[in-house]
Protein backbone atom coordinates (compact mmCIF):
# COMPACT_ATOMS: atom_id res chain seq x y z
CA UNK A 1 0.00 0.00 0.00
CA UNK A 2 1.29 3.49 -0.74
CA UNK A 3 2.30 5.64 2.18
CA UNK A 4 1.84 9.31 2.90
CA UNK A 5 4.76 11.58 3.81
CA UNK A 6 3.80 14.80 5.54
CA UNK A 7 5.70 18.09 5.54
CA UNK A 8 4.15 21.18 7.10
CA UNK A 9 5.10 24.67 5.91
CA UNK A 10 4.92 26.92 8.97
CA UNK A 11 6.21 30.21 7.57
CA UNK A 12 7.93 31.25 4.37
CA UNK A 13 11.22 29.74 5.55
CA UNK A 14 10.10 27.19 8.13
CA UNK A 15 9.10 23.59 7.60
CA UNK A 16 8.73 20.56 9.78
CA UNK A 17 8.60 17.05 8.45
CA UNK A 18 9.39 13.47 9.35
CA UNK A 19 13.16 13.98 9.45
CA UNK A 20 13.10 16.82 11.97
CA UNK A 21 10.48 15.02 14.05
CA UNK A 22 12.59 11.86 14.05
CA UNK A 23 15.57 13.94 15.19
CA UNK A 24 13.52 15.28 18.12
CA UNK A 25 12.39 11.73 18.97
CA UNK A 26 15.99 10.50 18.88
CA UNK A 27 17.13 13.36 21.12
CA UNK A 28 14.36 12.42 23.57
CA UNK A 29 15.36 8.74 23.44
CA UNK A 30 19.14 9.23 23.80
CA UNK A 31 19.26 12.43 25.85
CA UNK A 32 21.90 13.74 23.48
CA UNK A 33 22.02 15.67 20.21
CA UNK A 34 25.29 13.95 19.37
CA UNK A 35 23.89 10.43 19.91
CA UNK A 36 20.74 11.32 17.97
CA UNK A 37 22.88 12.59 15.08
CA UNK A 38 24.97 9.41 15.06
CA UNK A 39 21.82 7.28 15.10
CA UNK A 40 20.50 9.14 12.08
CA UNK A 41 23.89 9.10 10.30
CA UNK A 42 24.24 12.88 10.18
CA UNK A 43 26.88 15.21 11.53
CA UNK A 44 26.47 16.83 14.92
CA UNK A 45 26.63 20.24 13.20
CA UNK A 46 23.77 19.36 10.86
CA UNK A 47 21.66 18.09 13.78
CA UNK A 48 22.45 21.23 15.78
CA UNK A 49 21.54 23.44 12.80
CA UNK A 50 18.20 21.62 12.44
CA UNK A 51 17.46 22.10 16.15
CA UNK A 52 18.35 25.80 15.92
CA UNK A 53 16.11 26.16 12.86
CA UNK A 54 13.18 24.55 14.68
CA UNK A 55 13.75 26.80 17.69
CA UNK A 56 13.66 29.83 15.36
CA UNK A 57 10.55 28.70 13.49
CA UNK A 58 8.58 27.98 16.67
CA UNK A 59 9.94 31.03 18.49
CA UNK A 60 10.73 28.93 21.56
CA UNK A 61 13.31 26.27 22.37
CA UNK A 62 12.23 22.74 21.47
CA UNK A 63 15.43 21.27 22.91
CA UNK A 64 17.19 22.18 26.16
CA UNK A 65 20.90 21.37 25.83
CA UNK A 66 23.47 21.35 28.61
CA UNK A 67 27.13 21.75 27.69
CA UNK A 68 29.60 19.05 28.61
CA UNK A 69 31.85 19.04 31.59
CA UNK A 70 32.87 16.56 34.24
CA UNK A 71 29.39 15.10 34.33
CA UNK A 72 28.97 15.45 30.56
CA UNK A 73 26.36 17.33 28.65
CA UNK A 74 23.00 16.26 27.42
CA UNK A 75 19.80 17.36 25.82
CA UNK A 76 16.12 16.89 26.38
CA UNK A 77 12.96 18.08 24.72
CA UNK A 78 11.19 21.00 26.31
CA UNK A 79 7.43 20.94 26.86
CA UNK A 80 7.13 22.74 23.51
CA UNK A 81 9.33 20.13 21.82
CA UNK A 82 7.23 17.29 23.24
CA UNK A 83 4.05 19.04 22.10
CA UNK A 84 5.41 19.59 18.58
CA UNK A 85 6.28 15.89 18.23
CA UNK A 86 2.91 14.82 19.61
CA UNK A 87 0.94 17.19 17.38
CA UNK A 88 2.92 16.30 14.26
CA UNK A 89 2.35 12.57 14.84
CA UNK A 90 -1.37 13.21 15.46
CA UNK A 91 -1.64 15.23 12.23
CA UNK A 92 0.25 12.48 10.41
CA UNK A 93 -2.15 9.79 11.71
CA UNK A 94 -5.20 11.88 10.80
CA UNK A 95 -3.88 12.62 7.30
CA UNK A 96 -3.07 8.95 6.70
CA UNK A 97 -6.53 7.87 7.86
CA UNK A 98 -8.23 10.50 5.70
CA UNK A 99 -6.20 9.52 2.63
CA UNK A 100 -6.28 5.71 3.06
CA UNK A 101 -9.23 4.99 0.75
CA UNK A 102 -7.90 7.36 -1.92
CA UNK A 103 -4.44 5.81 -1.75
CA UNK A 104 -5.89 2.29 -2.10
CA UNK A 105 -7.89 3.46 -5.13
CA UNK A 106 -4.79 5.10 -6.58
CA UNK A 107 -2.84 1.89 -6.27
CA UNK A 108 -5.68 -0.06 -7.92
CA UNK A 109 -5.61 2.20 -11.02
Amino acid sequence: MPSLSLRINLDPDGRVGPGKIELLEQIAAFGSISAAARGMEMSYKHAWDLVEDMNRVFGKPLVAAQTGGRKGGGAQLTAVGLAVVSRFRAIERAASAAAAAHMEALQAE
